[in-house]
Protein backbone atom coordinates (compact mmCIF):
# COMPACT_ATOMS: atom_id res chain seq x y z
CA UNK A 1 0.00 0.00 0.00
CA UNK A 2 1.21 3.55 -0.82
CA UNK A 3 2.31 5.90 1.43
CA UNK A 4 -1.24 8.08 0.00
CA UNK A 5 -3.27 5.13 -0.11
CA UNK A 6 -2.38 4.42 3.38
CA UNK A 7 -2.77 7.75 4.71
CA UNK A 8 -6.13 8.30 3.13
CA UNK A 9 -7.41 5.06 4.23
CA UNK A 10 -6.17 6.31 8.05
CA UNK A 11 -7.90 9.30 7.87
CA UNK A 12 -11.65 8.11 6.93
CA UNK A 13 -14.88 7.98 8.96
CA UNK A 14 -16.85 4.55 7.93
CA UNK A 15 -20.63 5.27 7.93
CA UNK A 16 -23.52 3.34 8.63
CA UNK A 17 -26.04 2.86 6.04
CA UNK A 18 -28.06 6.18 4.77
CA UNK A 19 -31.53 4.87 6.80
CA UNK A 20 -29.55 4.31 10.28
CA UNK A 21 -30.87 6.71 12.78
CA UNK A 22 -27.07 7.34 12.98
CA UNK A 23 -25.70 8.24 9.76
CA UNK A 24 -26.87 11.97 9.68
CA UNK A 25 -25.52 12.88 13.11
CA UNK A 26 -21.89 12.30 11.59
CA UNK A 27 -22.52 15.69 9.68
CA UNK A 28 -23.28 17.53 13.12
CA UNK A 29 -19.88 19.58 13.03
CA UNK A 30 -20.47 21.19 9.51
CA UNK A 31 -23.66 22.70 11.14
CA UNK A 32 -21.87 25.46 12.60
CA UNK A 33 -22.17 27.32 8.90
CA UNK A 34 -24.25 29.46 7.58
CA UNK A 35 -24.61 27.47 4.25
CA UNK A 36 -23.49 24.04 3.71
CA UNK A 37 -23.84 22.83 -0.10
CA UNK A 38 -24.24 19.48 -0.83
CA UNK A 39 -22.75 18.31 -3.82
CA UNK A 40 -23.44 15.32 -5.96
CA UNK A 41 -21.35 13.57 -8.83
CA UNK A 42 -24.30 12.54 -10.86
CA UNK A 43 -27.59 13.99 -11.22
CA UNK A 44 -28.80 10.75 -11.44
CA UNK A 45 -28.36 8.68 -8.83
CA UNK A 46 -30.09 7.60 -5.30
CA UNK A 47 -27.57 7.20 -2.79
CA UNK A 48 -26.32 10.90 -3.45
CA UNK A 49 -30.06 12.40 -3.19
CA UNK A 50 -30.92 9.75 0.10
CA UNK A 51 -27.87 10.85 1.74
CA UNK A 52 -28.22 14.57 1.28
CA UNK A 53 -31.88 14.25 2.17
CA UNK A 54 -31.21 12.48 5.12
CA UNK A 55 -28.43 15.23 6.32
CA UNK A 56 -30.90 18.18 5.11
CA UNK A 57 -33.45 17.22 7.90
CA UNK A 58 -31.00 16.91 10.28
CA UNK A 59 -29.77 20.09 9.99
CA UNK A 60 -33.57 21.57 9.88
CA UNK A 61 -34.64 19.51 12.96
CA UNK A 62 -31.97 20.18 15.24
CA UNK A 63 -29.33 22.86 13.64
CA UNK A 64 -31.82 25.58 12.65
CA UNK A 65 -31.69 25.50 8.94
CA UNK A 66 -34.83 26.99 7.22
CA UNK A 67 -33.80 27.17 3.79
CA UNK A 68 -33.40 24.56 1.36
CA UNK A 69 -31.81 25.96 -2.35
CA UNK A 70 -31.80 23.78 -5.50
CA UNK A 71 -30.33 23.83 -8.71
CA UNK A 72 -33.07 24.34 -10.65
CA UNK A 73 -35.47 27.24 -11.92
CA UNK A 74 -37.17 29.37 -9.37
CA UNK A 75 -40.54 29.08 -10.47
CA UNK A 76 -41.00 25.35 -10.13
CA UNK A 77 -39.58 25.26 -7.08
CA UNK A 78 -41.85 27.94 -5.37
CA UNK A 79 -43.92 25.69 -6.81
CA UNK A 80 -42.92 23.67 -4.47
CA UNK A 81 -42.69 25.92 -1.70
CA UNK A 82 -45.78 26.85 -1.98
CA UNK A 83 -46.98 23.00 -1.08
CA UNK A 84 -44.67 22.59 2.15
CA UNK A 85 -45.53 25.82 3.60
CA UNK A 86 -48.75 25.91 2.55
CA UNK A 87 -48.28 29.23 1.18
CA UNK A 88 -51.25 30.84 -1.11
CA UNK A 89 -51.53 30.47 -4.75
CA UNK A 90 -50.79 27.41 -6.72
CA UNK A 91 -49.15 24.35 -5.46
CA UNK A 92 -48.36 21.31 -6.78
CA UNK A 93 -46.42 18.20 -5.70
CA UNK A 94 -43.95 16.14 -7.51
CA UNK A 95 -45.53 13.27 -9.43
CA UNK A 96 -48.78 14.11 -8.76
CA UNK A 97 -51.45 17.06 -10.11
CA UNK A 98 -53.29 19.37 -8.14
CA UNK A 99 -56.29 22.04 -9.64
CA UNK A 100 -55.86 25.50 -9.74
CA UNK A 101 -58.27 27.78 -11.42
CA UNK A 102 -59.33 25.01 -13.78
CA UNK A 103 -55.51 24.22 -14.70
CA UNK A 104 -53.12 21.32 -14.26
CA UNK A 105 -49.92 22.23 -12.83
CA UNK A 106 -46.92 19.82 -12.78
CA UNK A 107 -43.42 20.38 -12.01
CA UNK A 108 -40.40 20.62 -13.49
CA UNK A 109 -41.10 19.11 -17.15
CA UNK A 110 -37.68 20.61 -18.63
CA UNK A 111 -35.38 18.43 -19.23
CA UNK A 112 -34.09 16.51 -17.17
CA UNK A 113 -37.32 14.74 -15.62
CA UNK A 114 -35.62 12.89 -13.42
CA UNK A 115 -33.13 15.30 -11.74
CA UNK A 116 -36.07 16.69 -9.40
CA UNK A 117 -39.09 14.24 -10.41
CA UNK A 118 -37.82 11.01 -8.80
CA UNK A 119 -39.07 9.17 -5.60
CA UNK A 120 -36.77 10.49 -3.44
CA UNK A 121 -37.03 13.99 -3.73
CA UNK A 122 -40.59 13.36 -3.72
CA UNK A 123 -40.21 11.71 -0.48
CA UNK A 124 -37.98 14.67 1.45
CA UNK A 125 -40.61 17.20 -0.17
CA UNK A 126 -43.35 15.15 1.59
CA UNK A 127 -41.57 15.57 4.79
CA UNK A 128 -40.80 19.03 4.62
CA UNK A 129 -44.22 19.58 4.25
CA UNK A 130 -45.32 17.05 7.23
CA UNK A 131 -42.41 18.57 9.24
CA UNK A 132 -43.80 22.57 8.51
CA UNK A 133 -47.15 21.42 9.56
CA UNK A 134 -46.33 21.30 13.46
CA UNK A 135 -44.70 24.47 13.18
CA UNK A 136 -45.71 28.23 13.27
CA UNK A 137 -45.99 29.79 9.49
CA UNK A 138 -42.86 31.71 10.09
CA UNK A 139 -40.58 29.52 10.84
CA UNK A 140 -41.13 27.14 8.48
CA UNK A 141 -38.88 25.85 5.77
CA UNK A 142 -38.79 26.72 2.52
CA UNK A 143 -37.90 25.71 -1.02
CA UNK A 144 -36.16 27.73 -3.56
CA UNK A 145 -34.89 27.79 -6.80
CA UNK A 146 -31.42 29.14 -7.81
CA UNK A 147 -31.04 28.66 -11.55
CA UNK A 148 -31.81 30.44 -14.34
CA UNK A 149 -33.14 28.93 -17.24
CA UNK A 150 -37.42 29.79 -16.76
CA UNK A 151 -37.46 32.44 -18.84
CA UNK A 152 -40.76 32.51 -20.25
CA UNK A 153 -41.61 30.99 -17.22
CA UNK A 154 -40.63 33.78 -14.92
CA UNK A 155 -41.90 36.63 -17.49
CA UNK A 156 -45.17 35.39 -17.19
CA UNK A 157 -45.10 35.12 -12.96
CA UNK A 158 -43.71 38.82 -13.33
CA UNK A 159 -46.80 39.87 -15.44
CA UNK A 160 -49.45 38.16 -13.57
CA UNK A 161 -48.22 39.68 -10.01
CA UNK A 162 -48.40 42.70 -11.45
CA UNK A 163 -51.64 42.66 -12.77
CA UNK A 164 -52.80 41.78 -9.50
CA UNK A 165 -50.74 45.01 -7.92
CA UNK A 166 -50.44 47.54 -10.60
CA UNK A 167 -52.43 46.59 -13.64
CA UNK A 168 -50.57 49.82 -15.82
CA UNK A 169 -47.28 48.22 -15.01
CA UNK A 170 -48.53 45.02 -15.73
CA UNK A 171 -49.21 46.42 -19.00
CA UNK A 172 -45.88 47.86 -19.51
CA UNK A 173 -43.90 44.64 -18.65
CA UNK A 174 -45.93 42.92 -21.27
CA UNK A 175 -44.75 45.71 -23.62
CA UNK A 176 -41.22 45.34 -22.63
CA UNK A 177 -41.14 41.66 -22.23
CA UNK A 178 -42.81 41.27 -25.71
CA UNK A 179 -39.09 41.69 -26.73
CA UNK A 180 -38.15 38.64 -25.76
CA UNK A 181 -41.40 36.89 -26.97
CA UNK A 182 -40.13 35.59 -30.18
CA UNK A 183 -37.47 33.52 -28.20
CA UNK A 184 -39.72 32.43 -25.23
CA UNK A 185 -39.55 28.62 -27.11
CA UNK A 186 -36.02 28.34 -28.48
CA UNK A 187 -34.18 31.12 -26.42
CA UNK A 188 -30.56 30.42 -27.14
CA UNK A 189 -31.44 31.54 -30.51
CA UNK A 190 -31.98 34.93 -28.91
CA UNK A 191 -27.97 34.90 -28.73
CA UNK A 192 -27.31 34.12 -32.06
CA UNK A 193 -29.70 37.02 -33.41
CA UNK A 194 -28.01 39.66 -30.84
CA UNK A 195 -24.99 38.20 -32.42
CA UNK A 196 -25.78 39.17 -35.81
CA UNK A 197 -27.24 42.67 -34.71
CA UNK A 198 -31.40 41.38 -35.50
CA UNK A 199 -32.27 42.69 -31.75
CA UNK A 200 -31.15 43.48 -27.80
CA UNK A 201 -33.94 43.63 -25.29
CA UNK A 202 -31.16 43.95 -22.40
CA UNK A 203 -32.30 47.76 -21.54
CA UNK A 204 -35.99 46.72 -21.54
CA UNK A 205 -35.51 44.18 -19.16
CA UNK A 206 -33.22 45.82 -16.98
CA UNK A 207 -35.72 48.76 -16.85
CA UNK A 208 -38.22 46.75 -15.92
CA UNK A 209 -36.29 44.92 -12.73
CA UNK A 210 -35.77 48.46 -12.15
CA UNK A 211 -38.68 50.30 -11.59
CA UNK A 212 -40.22 46.65 -9.81
CA UNK A 213 -38.04 47.23 -7.20
CA UNK A 214 -38.62 51.21 -7.01
CA UNK A 215 -41.80 50.34 -6.12
CA UNK A 216 -41.49 48.12 -3.48
CA UNK A 217 -42.85 49.86 -0.85
CA UNK A 218 -46.41 51.06 -2.97
CA UNK A 219 -46.84 47.15 -3.57
CA UNK A 220 -46.27 46.44 0.19
CA UNK A 221 -49.75 47.52 1.18
CA UNK A 222 -51.11 44.81 -0.66
CA UNK A 223 -51.88 41.67 1.49
CA UNK A 224 -49.00 38.72 1.65
CA UNK A 225 -46.63 40.98 -0.05
CA UNK A 226 -43.81 39.92 1.54
CA UNK A 227 -43.67 36.55 0.10
CA UNK A 228 -45.08 37.24 -3.35
CA UNK A 229 -43.26 40.78 -4.11
CA UNK A 230 -40.11 38.85 -2.89
CA UNK A 231 -40.76 36.05 -5.63
CA UNK A 232 -41.31 38.86 -8.42
CA UNK A 233 -38.58 40.59 -7.57
CA UNK A 234 -36.23 37.16 -8.31
CA UNK A 235 -38.45 35.77 -11.34
CA UNK A 236 -37.65 39.73 -13.00
CA UNK A 237 -33.90 38.90 -11.66
CA UNK A 238 -34.08 35.19 -13.63
CA UNK A 239 -35.19 37.18 -17.13
CA UNK A 240 -32.37 40.25 -16.56
CA UNK A 241 -30.25 36.99 -15.96
CA UNK A 242 -31.40 34.59 -18.49
CA UNK A 243 -31.09 37.50 -20.79
CA UNK A 244 -27.50 38.06 -20.42
CA UNK A 245 -26.82 34.20 -20.15
CA UNK A 246 -28.25 33.33 -23.68
CA UNK A 247 -25.75 36.40 -25.46
CA UNK A 248 -22.82 34.83 -23.19
CA UNK A 249 -23.12 31.74 -24.36
CA UNK A 250 -21.86 32.99 -28.31
CA UNK A 251 -19.10 34.41 -27.09
CA UNK A 252 -17.61 32.59 -24.05
CA UNK A 253 -18.58 29.00 -22.41
CA UNK A 254 -17.01 30.15 -19.26
CA UNK A 255 -18.84 33.58 -19.11
CA UNK A 256 -21.82 31.90 -19.61
CA UNK A 257 -20.67 29.43 -16.85
CA UNK A 258 -19.76 32.31 -14.52
CA UNK A 259 -22.72 34.17 -15.48
CA UNK A 260 -25.02 31.50 -14.15
CA UNK A 261 -23.48 30.47 -11.19
CA UNK A 262 -22.96 34.09 -9.85
CA UNK A 263 -26.70 34.15 -10.74
CA UNK A 264 -27.15 31.25 -8.38
CA UNK A 265 -25.26 32.82 -5.68
CA UNK A 266 -26.88 36.38 -5.87
CA UNK A 267 -30.19 34.38 -5.36
CA UNK A 268 -28.70 33.10 -2.19
CA UNK A 269 -27.50 36.04 -0.78
CA UNK A 270 -31.05 37.82 -1.78
CA UNK A 271 -32.65 34.63 0.46
CA UNK A 272 -30.18 34.90 3.35
CA UNK A 273 -30.75 39.19 2.95
CA UNK A 274 -34.84 38.30 3.21
CA UNK A 275 -34.65 36.09 5.88
CA UNK A 276 -32.22 37.51 8.42
CA UNK A 277 -30.34 35.19 10.67
CA UNK A 278 -31.50 32.09 8.57
CA UNK A 279 -29.21 29.21 7.37
CA UNK A 280 -29.27 27.47 3.86
CA UNK A 281 -28.53 24.38 2.46
CA UNK A 282 -27.78 23.92 -0.89
CA UNK A 283 -28.23 21.25 -3.37
CA UNK A 284 -26.20 21.23 -6.53
CA UNK A 285 -23.63 19.02 -8.63
CA UNK A 286 -20.49 18.84 -7.35
CA UNK A 287 -18.85 21.28 -10.01
CA UNK A 288 -20.97 23.43 -8.65
CA UNK A 289 -20.05 23.16 -4.79
CA UNK A 290 -16.84 22.83 -5.13
CA UNK A 291 -14.23 25.17 -5.48
CA UNK A 292 -13.53 26.26 -8.99
CA UNK A 293 -9.79 27.70 -8.14
CA UNK A 294 -9.28 24.08 -7.11
CA UNK A 295 -10.62 22.28 -10.13
CA UNK A 296 -9.49 22.21 -13.95
CA UNK A 297 -12.78 24.34 -14.54
CA UNK A 298 -11.18 27.10 -12.50
CA UNK A 299 -7.55 26.46 -13.04
CA UNK A 300 -7.59 25.62 -17.13
CA UNK A 301 -10.96 27.61 -18.32
CA UNK A 302 -11.00 30.75 -16.15
CA UNK A 303 -14.97 29.82 -14.58
CA UNK A 304 -16.02 30.41 -11.12
CA UNK A 305 -18.34 28.56 -9.39
CA UNK A 306 -20.89 28.66 -6.47
CA UNK A 307 -18.84 26.71 -4.00
CA UNK A 308 -15.75 29.81 -5.10
CA UNK A 309 -18.46 32.41 -4.68
CA UNK A 310 -20.42 31.73 -1.63
CA UNK A 311 -16.20 30.98 0.25
CA UNK A 312 -15.24 34.72 -1.00
CA UNK A 313 -18.77 36.34 -0.40
CA UNK A 314 -19.98 34.90 3.60
CA UNK A 315 -16.19 33.85 4.53
CA UNK A 316 -15.04 30.41 4.19
CA UNK A 317 -15.46 30.03 8.13
CA UNK A 318 -19.20 30.07 6.98
CA UNK A 319 -19.67 27.79 5.05
CA UNK A 320 -18.98 24.22 4.40
CA UNK A 321 -18.91 22.43 0.89
CA UNK A 322 -19.44 18.41 0.70
CA UNK A 323 -19.31 16.45 -2.74
CA UNK A 324 -20.33 12.91 -3.18
CA UNK A 325 -18.26 10.48 -5.24
CA UNK A 326 -19.08 6.45 -6.91
CA UNK A 327 -16.84 3.88 -8.07
CA UNK A 328 -19.02 2.01 -9.91
CA UNK A 329 -22.92 0.86 -10.38
CA UNK A 330 -25.79 1.97 -12.54
CA UNK A 331 -26.80 6.45 -13.11
CA UNK A 332 -30.17 7.13 -14.68
CA UNK A 333 -28.90 9.73 -17.39
CA UNK A 334 -29.51 9.99 -20.78
CA UNK A 335 -27.04 9.75 -24.31
CA UNK A 336 -27.82 12.71 -25.88
CA UNK A 337 -29.35 15.79 -25.29
CA UNK A 338 -33.44 15.96 -24.70
CA UNK A 339 -33.20 12.21 -25.08
CA UNK A 340 -35.83 9.56 -22.58
CA UNK A 341 -33.28 8.33 -19.19
CA UNK A 342 -31.41 5.50 -19.50
CA UNK A 343 -30.44 3.06 -16.83
CA UNK A 344 -26.90 2.66 -17.43
CA UNK A 345 -23.40 1.10 -16.33
CA UNK A 346 -20.84 3.14 -14.44
CA UNK A 347 -17.43 2.30 -15.28
CA UNK A 348 -15.38 1.58 -12.92
CA UNK A 349 -13.57 4.39 -11.71
CA UNK A 350 -10.14 5.02 -13.28
CA UNK A 351 -6.54 4.09 -11.49
CA UNK A 352 -5.69 7.85 -11.72
CA UNK A 353 -8.26 9.05 -10.45
CA UNK A 354 -9.62 10.02 -6.63
CA UNK A 355 -12.16 7.88 -6.57
CA UNK A 356 -10.10 5.09 -7.20
CA UNK A 357 -7.96 6.20 -4.11
CA UNK A 358 -11.66 6.18 -2.56
CA UNK A 359 -12.44 2.56 -3.54
CA UNK A 360 -9.32 0.70 -2.85
CA UNK A 361 -9.85 1.90 0.67
CA UNK A 362 -12.75 -1.27 0.92
CA UNK A 363 -14.56 0.39 2.77
CA UNK A 364 -18.07 0.88 0.87
CA UNK A 365 -18.96 4.23 2.69
CA UNK A 366 -17.32 6.98 4.20
CA UNK A 367 -17.05 10.72 4.89
CA UNK A 368 -13.63 12.05 4.67
CA UNK A 369 -13.30 15.46 6.65
CA UNK A 370 -10.88 17.71 4.93
CA UNK A 371 -11.21 20.62 6.86
CA UNK A 372 -7.79 22.11 8.29
CA UNK A 373 -8.51 21.79 11.90
CA UNK A 374 -9.84 18.02 11.07
CA UNK A 375 -6.99 16.66 8.58
CA UNK A 376 -3.62 15.50 10.34
CA UNK A 377 -1.13 18.28 8.61
CA UNK A 378 0.59 15.09 7.24
CA UNK A 379 -2.06 13.63 5.56
CA UNK A 380 -2.79 17.23 3.89
CA UNK A 381 0.49 17.69 2.48
CA UNK A 382 0.78 14.28 0.93
CA UNK A 383 -2.74 14.92 -0.61
CA UNK A 384 -2.32 18.65 -1.52
CA UNK A 385 0.48 16.90 -3.95
CA UNK A 386 -2.10 14.66 -6.18
CA UNK A 387 -3.51 18.31 -7.22
CA UNK A 388 -3.58 16.64 -10.73
CA UNK A 389 -5.49 13.91 -9.77
CA UNK A 390 -8.78 13.14 -12.05
CA UNK A 391 -12.34 13.16 -10.32
CA UNK A 392 -15.23 12.02 -12.62
CA UNK A 393 -18.52 14.70 -13.10
CA UNK A 394 -21.60 12.46 -14.24
CA UNK A 395 -24.10 15.09 -15.02
CA UNK A 396 -27.71 14.48 -17.02
CA UNK A 397 -25.95 12.76 -19.95
CA UNK A 398 -23.15 10.18 -20.06
CA UNK A 399 -20.70 9.07 -22.18
CA UNK A 400 -19.12 5.87 -20.88
CA UNK A 401 -17.43 5.30 -24.30
CA UNK A 402 -15.74 8.83 -24.12
CA UNK A 403 -15.92 8.73 -20.03
CA UNK A 404 -11.87 10.10 -19.97
CA UNK A 405 -12.59 13.22 -21.95
CA UNK A 406 -16.28 13.47 -21.44
CA UNK A 407 -16.32 13.39 -17.75
CA UNK A 408 -13.08 13.55 -15.75
CA UNK A 409 -11.16 16.79 -14.89
CA UNK A 410 -7.97 17.45 -12.34
CA UNK A 411 -9.02 18.56 -9.21
CA UNK A 412 -6.98 19.06 -5.62
CA UNK A 413 -9.74 17.57 -3.85
CA UNK A 414 -8.16 18.50 -0.24
CA UNK A 415 -8.71 22.54 -1.34
CA UNK A 416 -12.38 22.14 -3.18
CA UNK A 417 -14.29 20.30 -0.56
CA UNK A 418 -14.45 20.71 3.22
CA UNK A 419 -15.84 17.51 3.24
CA UNK A 420 -15.88 13.98 0.29
CA UNK A 421 -19.24 11.68 1.23
CA UNK A 422 -18.09 8.42 -0.56
CA UNK A 423 -20.60 5.54 -1.65
CA UNK A 424 -18.50 2.42 -3.15
CA UNK A 425 -21.74 0.89 -4.83
CA UNK A 426 -24.92 3.01 -6.24
CA UNK A 427 -27.84 2.65 -7.73
CA UNK A 428 -30.13 4.81 -10.09
CA UNK A 429 -32.48 7.61 -8.89
CA UNK A 430 -35.94 6.36 -8.90
CA UNK A 431 -37.47 7.82 -11.74
CA UNK A 432 -41.70 9.23 -11.88
CA UNK A 433 -40.95 8.77 -15.47
CA UNK A 434 -38.57 7.89 -18.11
CA UNK A 435 -40.08 9.35 -21.45
CA UNK A 436 -38.61 12.53 -21.84
CA UNK A 437 -41.80 15.12 -22.33
CA UNK A 438 -41.67 17.65 -25.50
CA UNK A 439 -42.56 20.85 -23.55
CA UNK A 440 -43.43 24.23 -24.97
CA UNK A 441 -40.73 25.71 -23.52
CA UNK A 442 -36.99 25.26 -25.21
CA UNK A 443 -35.97 22.10 -24.45
CA UNK A 444 -32.10 22.96 -25.39
CA UNK A 445 -32.26 25.77 -22.22
CA UNK A 446 -28.82 24.11 -20.55
CA UNK A 447 -27.26 22.96 -23.69
CA UNK A 448 -24.51 22.48 -23.80
CA UNK A 449 -24.12 22.50 -20.15
CA UNK A 450 -25.66 19.55 -18.21
CA UNK A 451 -24.65 19.74 -14.84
Amino acid sequence: MSTLQALFRSSIRPLPQIQDPSFSTNFDTYASNRLVLLGDASHGTSEFYAARAEITKRLITHHGYTMLALEADWPDAEALDRYVRQRAGPKARIGAREKHDNQAYEVFQRFPTWMWRNREMQDLVEWVRDYNSHIEPKARVGIYGMDLYSLGASMKAVIEYLDHVDPAMGKEARKRYGCLEPWVEEPQEYGLATLRGMKDCESKVVAMLRDLLSKRLEYAEHSGNGEEFHSSEQNAYVVRDAERYYKAMYYSSAGSWTLRDSHMVDTLKRLLRDKEGGKAVVWAHNSHCGDARHTGMGIRRKEVNIGQLCREAFGEENVALLGCGTHTGTVAAASGWGDDMEVMEVKPSRRDSWERIAHDTGVASFLLDLRKQSLPREVRDVLEKEDKRLQRFIGVIYRPDTERISHYSEADLVNQFDGYIWFDQTEAVRPLEVVQPKTALGDEETYPFGL
